[in-house]
């Protein structure tokens, strides 16, 4: 399974920009500073001593990284270990600092994925829709979570307790394990969302499955993007999709996972196969995904 997990997929790939990556440091601490450097989060930009302009953020709407890093150069051609002024740094979410640091652990030959789900270290008393980066530790001789947002600005403001770059599994829950804990009366579905927009339950945790699915075969959609299977907002969900989100929960909720048959599952059903157009509810229109 971990040799899938270096090569790059479409939206990881470096591309034309494939030889910056040949001077970055090693390993996931000093490559998770790198990635500070380069990107600010668009919820966050005060933080950083700025206010963020409307047409700045719609870099948020960026899917692959080699056109993240188009904006990046363009913006500043200097080595991507030259941190940028928080101002001049690329627009993104959470999904964004994952993708990126993905994308440079691979071409280090380090496996790593990106995984879709919840963090509960945000101070809202919510588990908040988040991405992280998941990396095969040889030393530990098992998968870790990693968080490549948070820098000491973040750690600060939100009293991270814990080792960022090992995040316990209680504190960033992936969507197949929210799923499984909501199901079985464990924890509360409204409990699962996004507390910036107050709004969350079991059609939010369900897309957020879909979504981890396909970043697990490669495929690091937005967390706005909507296709197939994935619910709209506050729609109820039918028998059949109950059955096929268990089944996704049972498959993915823990790290060693059976890579086949999940690729399977998902490349042989159309409800979960990211299709070249998907519609981002964010901008409420259909586009390509690269």
């Amino acid at each position: 399974m971990r040799p899938f997990y270096t090569t790059p997929g479409p939206l990881t790939s470096p591309g034309r920009h494939e030889a910056l990556f040949a001077g970055l440091p090693s390993g996931i601490g000093a490559l998770s500073e790198v990635v500070q450097g380069l990107l600010v989060h668009e919820f966050l930009t005060q933080q950083y001593g700025f206010e963020l302009s409307d047409e700045r953020r719609a870099t948020v709407h960026v899917r692959p990284v080699e056109q993240m890093l188009d904006r990046i150069v363009a913006e500043d051609d200097r080595p991507l270990t030259c941190a940028r002024e928080p101002d001049a740094r690329f627009v993104g979410d959470c999904r964004h600092f994952t993708v990126l640091a993905v994308a440079m652990l691979r071409a280090q030959g380090t496996p790593a994925r990106a995984r879709c789900g919840f963090g509960s270290y945000f101070g809202s008393g919510m588990f908040d829709d988040h991405w992280v980066c998941e990396y095969w530790n040889d030393e530990a001789d098992r998968w870790v979570l990693a968080d490549a947002q948070l820098d000491e600005t973040q750690r600060r403001l939100f009293g991270i307790d814990f080792d960022p770059l090992d995040i316990p599994r209680d504190r960033f829950v992936v969507a197949g394990q929210a799923w499984a804990r909501c199901r079985s009366g464990e924890a509360d579905p409204a409990s699962f969302g996004l507390s910036v927009v107050q709004k969350g339950g079991d059609w939010w945790i369900a897309a957020n499955v879909v979504r981890d699915v396909a970043a697990l075969n490669n495929m690091e959609m937005l967390p706005w993007d909507g296709w197939g299977a994935i619910p709209k907002p506050n729609e109820a969900i039918g028998d059949d999709d109950l059955a096929l989100f268990d089944r996704l929960a049972a498959l993915t909720r823990d790290p060693d996972f059976p890579r086949s048959q999940l690729t399977e599952m998902y490349e042989g059903d159309e409800r979960l196969r990211v299709p070249d157009t998907v519609f981002n509810a964010i901008l409420e229109r259909t586009e390509n995904i690269a």
